[in-house]
């Protein structure tokens, strides 16, 4: 998939600047799409958990709602910090010790025994990855000029919906290993999914190249045609608005951006946290609930790549991320007024397509416009500003499934913050030609 997409996407192109995107791309975007996989399967392998751990440990609705959400707590706290570490001391270092630190406090989940050690590692948990997300959103813009970025974000971004089509699976099978060795499949599911990301943080350390300039893998004409058309597209912000830090942290589009992406990430992980335990009341097993958790999942796969595709191609960024949050904020409603199983789950496709279309084609907004550490700044900010609803989009469910004993009405509820999120994108608009201009094509 990831060659047919490069062929694709170059044709037309120079022969220098296609074997150039072409070798960027075979270099960084498996290797960071496997990066991605483990890190969103530990985080969200919550949810198959829950399926048995929560009546074990007696934990209620609204005790899970508070551990998954604490995660976002800690991942806010240190998200802009850790972004700004990664500026200054580069993407293997930083990366490296992000992996292998998420990968051990994963399995040590494995011990959790009551309500403050859930808690408690979970925090953890959300300390220890922030910074992973936003440091390779901005370590792509090292390497990918404007036009190309929507396509590779959502190369990379993929690995959340897959982590779920493969993970969700997964996640119920090994809840089948439960007396194993004396753990319970829920330990098992924690210790087993975590161990991975340790052993890829090790290798990211010697794998991942920092810049272009460092970059041998590159001839001498690849790297300076990418420094030149990197070089004009940093001028050509500049030229438009140069921000400092401070400045860009305090901008209030910076601001509507963060807005934005809360309606975003609160109905991602409103859904994700909380599907497998929708499609588990349907009467299925658990390794049947993770197969059919798995079907939203893949239809946003394929949504996300080519919607993303589309905005590259039409050079058009507001309505490729106001639709799909409308989308999904009418395809939650309709899960919330619905009791048929069938139609809450075409719902639930509907919403995972408008879910992982916004997905990548949003981090194009703040990328267009933003440069060095100001856009280090900035993009962590709004990540960790959305990731607050990480915390507030389960616990709404957990808060109102607790108060009604319905699941569906809490994704009733939920659907207000993509409206909002989808109302505030056709509000703020883009500045689509500072994003594709060249020094010098700024009038």
């Amino acid at each position: 998939m990831t060659a047919t997409t490069i062929t694709a996407s170059t044709a037309g192109k120079s022969e220098l600047e296609t074997s150039t995107i072409r070798a960027i791309s075979w270099r960084l975007i498996p290797f960071l799409v496997l990066a991605y996989f483990f890190s969103y399967l530990d985080r969200v392998n919550l949810g198959f958990a829950a399926l048995t751990m929560n009546a074990e440990l007696k934990f209620s609705p609204i005790v899970f709602a508070w551990g998954a959400g604490i995660f976002f707590i800690g991942y806010f706290i240190f998200e802009v910090p850790s972004n700004l570490a990664l500026e200054r001391f580069g993407a293997s270092r930083w990366i490296a010790r992000i992996m292998v630190t998420w990968g051990i406090i994963s399995a040590l989940m494995a011990l959790v025994s009551g309500v403050w050690s859930f808690y408690s590692l979970r925090f953890l948990l959300g300390v220890a990855e922030a910074g992973f997300f936003p440091g390779i959103i901005l370590y792509l813009t090292y390497w990918y000029p404007a036009e190309y970025r929507a396509r590779f974000l959502a190369a990379f971004a993929i690995a959340v919906p897959v982590s779920s089509v493969i993970g969700a699976p997964i996640s119920g099978l090994l809840l089948g290993l439960d007396g194993a060795m004396g753990l319970k499949g829920w330990q098992w599911l924690f210790v087993i999914e975590g161990i991975p990301s340790v052993l890829l943080g090790i290798v990211t350390w010697f794998y991942l190249t920092d810049r272009p300039a460092k970059a041998d893998w590159l001839t001498s004409a690849q790297k300076a045609w990418l420094s030149t058309k990197l070089e004009s597209e940093i001028a050509a912000k500049r030229a438009a608005q140069h921000l400092t830090l401070g400045q860009a942290l305090s901008s209030p589009r910076v601001i509507t951006l963060s807005l934005i992406y809360f309606g975003f990430v609160g109905a991602l992980y409103g859904m994700q946290f909380w599907l497998p335990q929708i499609v588990k009341a349907f009467g299925f097993s658990n390794a049947q609930t993770g197969f059919v958790t798995a079907v939203p999942y893949l239809f946003g796969t394929v949504a996300m790549i080519l919607w993303a595709r589309h905005s590259d191609a039409t050079r058009e960024r507001v309505m490729h991320v106001g639709l799909p949050l409308l989308l999904t904020a009418v395809a939650l409603g309709v899960c919330g007024y619905m009791d048929n199983p069938y139609v809450t789950m075409v719902a639930l496709v509907v919403a995972a397509i408008g879910i992982f279309g916004t997905f990548a084609v949003f981090w194009t907004l703040p990328t267009a416009w933003l440069s060095g550490t100001a856009a280090a700044g900035a993009i962590a900010l709004i990540n960790s500003v959305g990731n607050l609803a990480g915390f507030g989009g389960p616990y709404l469910i957990g808060w109102v499934k607790e108060a009604t004993g319905s699941t569906s009405t809490g994704l009733l509820v939920l659907a207000v913050l993509p409206l909002i999120g989808g109302l505030l994108v056709f509000l703020g608009g883009h500045e689509t030609k500072v994003e594709f201009a060249e020094a010098g094509q700024l009038k």
